[in-house]
């Protein structure tokens, strides 16, 4: 038996090895940038089975390691956008104001091209997360840009906290008030919707542990609860399980979020977007929470009307875990220009303004020991720029994760989709709907043509 338990061990061992593939590559002399212990000139970085295990001059490459020659060029790790829809077959279960018990992570597509047009940008990691029609919408995935992978569980960061979707304003309250004519239409129907769904989580727990307690002793005929996956996941929010990210513009309502939170014991809170961030920068920075925003993007909807692109500078110099997210599968690839404008905007160091893009997003997301800098211990997750990354005149010319080279501006052929060829000639059928183009499918218009 003890021999069929060490074989099935062996087995097991096996398997999770070749679901995490992993890679030896020596970085020569380029410039590195550390982020968190300063810029190293004319340095090497070793990457040995997937983890940086040495940062030096003069190093050797192990039998079988490929060597990259950075001289002249910039190291920096891997960039990490916060706040990404990438990789999913679907964002938003919006047939409720509360979905906690979704994830978006039993939906992944490694499949999705924009992957590779983010490693393009020097990114290897992503939270992609649950969209914002909810009150309390799904769980997130934290998610490592492998592309190449077929099987969607080799996109995930094994051992990533888990995270889950919030919103406030407008997306809740029109998707479920104005458009099902259900709670929350107002904004302070969302902060009900918020508090009750705590307080029935909490009487959840309780009912559980009163059963728990009781069922061992002699005599005890209690019944237990009946299991819901949706109090499951709210009472782990409770727990300190799960890392709350809030859909979030106006000062007025991330305000409120902090005090509810703060009423149920709950500790983890990143706000997402936070456009009037800077308005209450320092209770944010007081309370503990950390602020995912866009570096100049606002007045996009009636809500988003003022912000500032000093936002990020004001935030940081106020002490608060900042980065600077794409929520977009365009706008990923630049996310180090995004970070650049913190400096013409607010006048942020370089390694302040790096930050936003690595080492503080992977606070954010609890990752912070695994990624975000070039530190030896950590996973080989790098980017390689022709200038320096904060530059306009910046390329990334090659983004290595877990020690494997994923883009490589120089070698890699022109189109890197998996599986089509993009001079496959196909027969194409074009076709018009009778009324209205189908990707309005099932919408209801409030319009009528004349």
């Amino acid at each position: 038996m003890k021999k069929i338990n060490i074989i099935i061990a062996l087995l097991l061992s096996a398997t999770f090895v070749m679901a995490q593939e992993k890679g030896s590559v020596l970085i020569k002399n380029g410039t590195v940038l550390t982020v968190t212990n300063g810029t190293l000139e004319n340095t090497d970085v070793l990457i040995r089975d997937g983890k940086i295990s040495k940062i030096g001059k003069g190093l050797s490459a192990p039998s079988g390691a490929k060597t990259i020659d950075a001289n002249g060029m910039y190291v920096m790790p891997g960039i990490i956008d916060a706040h990404s829809h990438l990789a999913l077959d679907a964002v938003n279960e919006a047939t409720n104001p509360v979905t906690a018990e979704v994830w978006v992570g039993d939906a992944l597509d490694p499949l999705d091209v924009g992957i590779y047009q983010a490693l393009a940008g020097g990114v290897t990691a992503a939270h992609s997360m649950h969209g914002s029609a909810n009150a309390i919408g799904g769980q997130c995935e934290t998610v490592k840009f492998r592309y190449g992978e077929i099987d969607p569980d080799k996109m995930r960061m094994a051992g990533a906290p888990r995270t889950i979707k919030f919103a406030l304003g407008e997306n809740p309250t029109r998707v479920h008030g104005g458009g099902n004519g259900i709670l929350p239409r107002t904004r302070m129907g969302v902060e009900h919707v918020i508090r009750s769904s705590f307080q029935q989580a909490k009487e959840y727990m309780e009912a559980w542990d009163s059963y728990n307690a009781g069922k061992g002793k002699k005599g005890f005929k209690g019944k237990a609860p009946a299991y819901d996956l949706r109090m499951e996941t709210l009472a782990d929010i409770l727990k300190g399980n799960i890392i709350i990210h809030c859909h979030s513009y106006r000062a007025d309502e991330i305000y409120m979020l902090m005090q509810v939170c703060e009423d149920f014991g709950i500790d983890k809170l990143v706000f997402q977007h936070v456009n009037e961030g800077f308005k209450v920068a320092p209770e944010l920075a007081k309370w503990g929470a950390g602020a995912s925003i866009f570096a100049d993007w606002w007045a996009y909807k009636f809500e988003v009307y003022y912000s500032t692109a000093y936002n990020a500078a004001i935030l940081t110099k106020n002490g608060v875990t900042t980065s600077i997210n794409s929520d977009s599968g365009e706008l990923i690839r630049h996310l180090y220009h995004e970070a650049a404008k913190s400096q013409k905007y607010g006048g942020l160091t370089d390694d302040e303004a790096l930050s936003l893009i690595t080492i503080n997003p992977a606070k954010q997301l609890g990752i912070a020991d695994r990624v975000g800098s070039l530190e030896e211990g950590k996973e080989g997750d790098v980017a390689i720029f022709n200038n320096h990354p904060l530059s306009i005149y910046a390329i990334p010319m090659m983004t290595i994760v877990d020690g494997i080279v994923r883009f490589d501006r120089e070698n890699d052929a022109d189109d890197m989709r998996i599986y089509p060829d993009p001079e496959e000639k196909i027969d194409v059928t074009h076709w018009q709907a009778e009324d209205h183009d189908r990707c309005m499918q099932n919408t209801e218009f409030l319009f009528t043509d004349k």
